[in-house]
């Protein structure tokens, strides 16, 4: 009888950091995921990243259809590899998410990229491909902005701070308006304490997908960042019994949950559990530190997180600080 293995998460590689971004860069927009059918969204992610002083390559498939997807999986890894080859482009920045990262995982050269060091920056599905950058090359890439999100002073501001000025920042949700208490975009500490590891994580519902992949980073000592839209309550405690059963609790310093757009328990299902008891089923028995409500995932506003960057967490105070710059 043939026995086969299971994959298990790759062994964490020698830290690599991108340079940072500067005026007058050019960032390739690529799409290894879902198909955009209208032109405002192209026009917007170009106009955003000139307004920060950055010149713009469309790489050659970025427009391209395949079904649901923007391009073939041969197509959408090809220009991630092109991309990164291409010594006139000195960072990529997703153009969206949707769905189809995990398709192409295969098809990207990441010798190439470990030859080839530069920022790359999505979220959502873009989960799959900074994750898989990161556990087969040691790359820090970036939990960010897509190039189709909103460009407002916050998102702005957050992401220049750690790729272009390379600043080891702390980040926090900002304060409320005219010191009124914040009753949304508000920090609930489930256990609390600090922590320190690399930073990893993303959308919940790829991260789930990914288990068991060569794909997946180790979590030894990490702390996990979630977020998640679209989820009725019962898929999202699915989704981290997968988690779980796959071992990753088992390794963890920390945790810190983002935004969870949109996920209740549906039309007629109030008899489920509420997010707040599924969050307190999985993590309250981890002895770690946790805290929910941080500023990324499907919202607006969004913090910029450096996949793989060791920092410290503060559940309490509901701050990731990082404790190097994210690029050089």
């Amino acid at each position: 009888m043939t026995m086969t293995s299971v994959a298990t998460p790759a062994a964490p590689l020698p830290l690599l950091r991108p340079r940072r971004l500067a005026p007058g860069d050019t960032v390739a927009l690529i799409n290894p995921s879902s198909a955009i059918h209208e032109r405002a969204p192209y026009e917007v992610a170009a106009e955003a990243l000139r307004s920060l002083g950055l010149k713009v390559r469309e790489a050659p498939n970025l427009r391209a259809r395949y079904g649901q997807f923007a391009g073939t999986d041969a197509q959408r890894a090809a220009d991630v590899n092109a991309m990164f080859a291409d010594p006139g482009v000195h960072g990529l920045l997703a153009l969206t998410g949707g769905s189809g990262g995990t398709r192409m995982m295969p098809l990207v050269d990441y010798e190439l990229i470990r030859r080839n060091p530069k920022f790359i920056g999505g979220y959502s599905d873009l989960t799959a491909l900074i994750n898989a950058i990161h556990a087969r090359t040691g790359l820090v890439t970036f939990h960010s902005p897509t190039g189709a999100s909103e460009w407002n002073v916050f998102s702005v501001e957050s992401l220049r701070a750690m790729v272009f000025d390379a600043q080891a920042a702390t980040l926090r949700n900002p304060p409320p308006p005219d010191d009124v208490l914040a009753s949304r975009e508000r920090i609930q500490t489930i256990r609390g304490g600090r922590a320190s590891g690399p930073l990893l994580g993303g959308n919940l519902a790829v991260l789930a997908a990914m288990m068991g992949s060569r794909y997946v980073p180790s979590f030894d000592g990490a702390v996990l960042f979630l977020e998640d839209i679209n989820e009725y309550i019962y898929r999202v405690d699915r989704m981290l019994s997968t988690l779980r059963n796959a071992g990753v609790f088992d390794r963890l310093a920390g945790v810190v949950l983002g935004a969870f757009t949109n996920c209740g328990p549906g039309d007629g299902n109030y008899g489920t559990l509420t997010l707040d008891e599924v969050f307190d089923d999985y993590f309250l028995g981890l002895n770690v530190p946790v805290y929910r409500g941080a500023m990324f995932g499907h919202i607006r506003r969004k913090l910029t997180l450096p996949v793989g960057l060791p920092v410290e967490m503060d559940a309490d105070a509901g701050t990731i600080r990082l404790l190097q710059p994210a690029v050089t």
